[in-house]
């Protein structure tokens, strides 16, 4: 008993040290930035949209620094956003990836802004309103991209990701708008969400 004892007021005299270590860290906690969140007032989609931006590593710091930009649906923090920026960042800083900005647009009616126009019933039953990715596509060309533009250090140098519905999206945007963006990168698009065919 005397041993055990022993064992734990060493146990106790260690780990007290550390408890204040970390308690006195908390206090020294600092944001962690890797961008910028700011809202625009839609026309196009008739509604208020939040935009997140990834800073690559070195921007703010080099003035003269332009980099191309990467559209992303799905982009709001509690979607793709955070875990996408994370492996942009690494990848960046590993040299796999070049710089550039990541744009998220947060969501608001996914199936509605990320879905063609359809006449199909079915498609009509997956949510109270689909087929509006012409209106979002609007948005994305006529408002948040001019806003990049103006807020931003850019190239002229634009793509797009989605994955899933945003991946059907990226398809129904190169097929319809070849030109709007520079490269298009579809990640598992989804297919049965409409029967609309191209």
């Amino acid at each position: 008993m005397i041993r055990f004892k022993l064992v734990l007021v060493i146990v106790w005299a260690l780990l007290v040290p550390r408890l204040g270590l970390c308690a006195g860290a908390a206090d020294n906690a600092a944001p962690l930035v890797i961008g910028d969140t700011f809202t625009i007032d839609s026309k196009a989609l008739g509604e208020t949209r939040r935009i997140n931006v990834y800073l690559p590593p070195g921007y703010k710091e080099s003035p003269g620094r332009r980099v191309p930009v990467l559209y992303m649906p799905d982009g709001g923090m509690a979607e793709d956003f955070l875990h996408v920026a994370g492996l942009v960042q690494i990848s960046v800083i590993n040299g796999t990836m070049r710089p550039f900005l990541l744009v998220g647009i947060e969501n608001t009616q996914r199936r509605r802004d990320l879905t063609g126009p359809t006449e199909n019933e079915d498609d009509k039953k997956i949510a109270p309103r689909v087929g509006g990715s012409l209106a979002f596509r609007k948005f994305i060309r006529d408002e948040l991209m001019p806003e990049i533009r103006g807020r931003y250090r850019t190239t002229s140098e634009t793509a797009i990701v989605g994955e899933s519905l945003a991946g059907l999206f990226v398809m129904e945007t190169f097929l319809l708008e070849p030109d709007l963006f520079d490269t298009y990168i579809a990640i598992d698009p989804a297919s049965g969400g409409t029967t609309r065919s191209w």
